[in-house]
């Protein structure tokens, strides 16, 4: 375990942004955790996972700690189900590719999302009607200031769209360190009722899909549609689908019936912000290093040497834009640094 100083941070963080760290320091264990937190007790500390999920804006003026926890086992198991834990620095895809050479069933979904396990329940990560909150039991964090362990199950956790309790009330004052799912070992729920997923089914020419089956029709589709940050870089959705009242979706509605959507409860519409985007005329547009990807319009990008405040740049004008022709406000996902 080795403190290094004015550390490049472009290698972490997937919009490739050229950004420095006062301090730098990858823990492999627990252990090394707990001893970084408490000779930097009083300090503040940023903490860094696969950096998929964060624009940075700025050199970072502390400490950062990249949390590179590794390893999987099986908890414990019935007739039905699967315990699975992972350690917070597993990458999430190869973790869910792991489960389904397993056989077992409740990731699918959610292949190819980029990012590691551990933050995996603070997004409340999903795609193609799974999210996290669906499969999670439980996950151990450690508290930052005393160094103490804590189990939060899935009830602690406040669980909302692309939101929980570690987006707001104990922000920043928890590491997650693993994280527990419980899968079907057998007659597993195949959702695949998506329009792309029908679709790409389709196309391979599947009746009867299975995990591989589902998995594979995903990491297709995202890969027509999202490019491989290692090479361009981004952090995938950028936005958030924004839920609208029924009421103005109705105003909306008239001006534009052609809008898709889908009905959260009988007061709430979601809409999708990448059609909003392309809408507004964003779609393949660039602005110097900095764009909006050409197949994918919910995507920012950084096509070699952009800096996190040029990306940034681009966010605002879509949001200004989005919110002059539409009356919708679109939030950003990731994490603004």
């Amino acid at each position: 375990m080795q403190i290094h100083n004015n550390f490049s941070l472009k290698k972490y963080n997937t919009f490739g942004i050229e950004a420095l760290a006062k301090q730098f320091v990858a823990v492999h264990t627990v252990n090394e955790l707990k001893k970084v937190l408490e000779n930097y007790k009083g300090q503040n500390k940023f903490i860094l996972g696969g950096g998929s999920n964060m624009l940075l804006t700025q050199n970072i003026d502390t400490l950062v700690i990249h949390i590179d926890l590794k390893g999987k086992k099986i908890v414990k198991e019935d007739e039905n189900h699967v315990w699975v834990e992972s350690m917070a620095g597993e990458n999430w895809h190869q973790f869910v590719l792991w489960t389904i050479n397993q056989n077992f069933g409740g990731l699918e979904n959610m292949s190819l999302i980029p990012g590691n396990v551990g933050t995996t329940p603070v997004q409340n990560i999903g795609a193609y009607g799974t999210e996290i909150k669906d499969v999670f039991t439980s996950c151990e964090a450690i508290e930052i200031d005393n160094q103490q362990f804590k189990t939060f199950l899935r009830e602690d956790c406040n669980f909302g769209y692309r939101d929980s309790i570690f987006k707001n009330e104990i922000k920043d004052k928890f590491i997650i360190t693993a994280v527990t799912f419980k899968l079907t070992k057998h007659s597993h729920k195949i959702n695949s009722s998506y329009g792309d997923i029908i679709k790409e089914l389709e196309r391979q020419q599947i009746i009867n899909p299975n995990l591989f089956d589902i998995s594979n029709a995903i990491i297709a589709i995202r890969k027509s549609k999202l490019p491989d940050p290692k090479e361009l870089g981004n952090s995938g959705s950028f936005f958030k689908n924004p839920i609208i009242s029924k009421s103005d979706f109705d105003k909306i509605y008239i001006l534009h019936p052609e809008i898709p959507h889908y009905i959260v409860s009988e007061s709430q519409v979601k809409v999708p912000a990448g059609w909003l985007i392309e809408q507004a005329g964003f779609k393949g547009k660039r602005f110097g290093d900095a764009g909006i990807h050409k197949n994918q319009a919910l995507v920012l990008v950084n096509y070699g040497n952009a800096s996190g405040q040029e990306i940034l740049k681009v966010s605002k004008d879509i949001q200004s834009e989005v919110l002059k022709q539409f009356g919708i406000q679109i939030e950003a996902e990731v994490n603004i640094i």
